[in-house]
């Protein structure tokens, strides 16, 4: 298998965790690809959204994070990622929106002042996807989720929401939020694969 990515994308970093976890990793090749290249074949003619992650297996291209996480979680039994059916897998898939909300709204903010003038800088739509991240996270800090023997997807992919957090808006949602703060150290023990794929600028 071999895995276009880039190695600081969080939706990259989504699968890379969910492929530790279930012992896949080394059956796994990471190729670079670099998507700020305009109309880049390289990622264009597999995923023509021209988006990473994706996941090529025997000549077929299988994308998004979701969908790949998901694709891998049936690759190996244990431990389970997506539960099977019912309010267990509603409740994984919904906190996994949520969490990919937080991104989608960060990377927008990192998007908007990367590849636009300062001068053209929309505070009022910057503020709505700031909004809609520290509703999230209040949510969240309520009442932190919580797994059985393993995390499952969805705190994978919170986990992933929070690092991205850390890495492109200087943690600072960590102030406001402790519960949320020790969550995700215990994520962090709980899955080596957490920090072993912490993305460096």
């Amino acid at each position: 298998m071999k895995l276009l990515s880039s190695l600081l994308s969080p939706y990259v970093r989504k699968v890379r965790i969910a492929a530790a976890m279930k012992g896949l990793d080394g059956q796994i090749e990471l190729v670079a690809i670099d998507t700020n290249v305009p109309n880049n074949p390289d990622i264009n003619q597999v995923n023509p959204l021209a988006k990473v992650p994706a996941l090529m297996v025997n000549g077929r291209a299988i994308f998004d994070s979701h969908v790949i996480c998901e694709f891998l979680d049936g690759q190996a039994p244990s431990p389970p990622l997506f539960p099977a059916s019912g309010q267990d897998r509603i409740g994984t898939l919904t906190l996994a929106a949520l969490a990919d909300g937080i991104l989608d709204a960060a990377l927008l903010l990192v998007y908007e002042q990367r590849y636009r003038p300062q001068e053209k800088w929309h505070q009022p739509w910057q503020q709505r996807q700031q909004d809609k991240i520290d509703r999230a996270l209040d949510v969240l800090e309520q009442r932190p989720p919580t797994w059985g023997a393993s995390p499952d997807y969805g705190h994978v992919t919170l986990a992933c929401a929070l690092g991205y957090l850390d890495f492109r808006h200087q943690g600072k949602w960590r102030a406001g939020h402790p519960k949320l703060v020790a969550w995700l150290d215990a994520f962090a023990r709980a899955v080596p694969a957490f920090e072993a794929t912490r993305p460096k600028a």
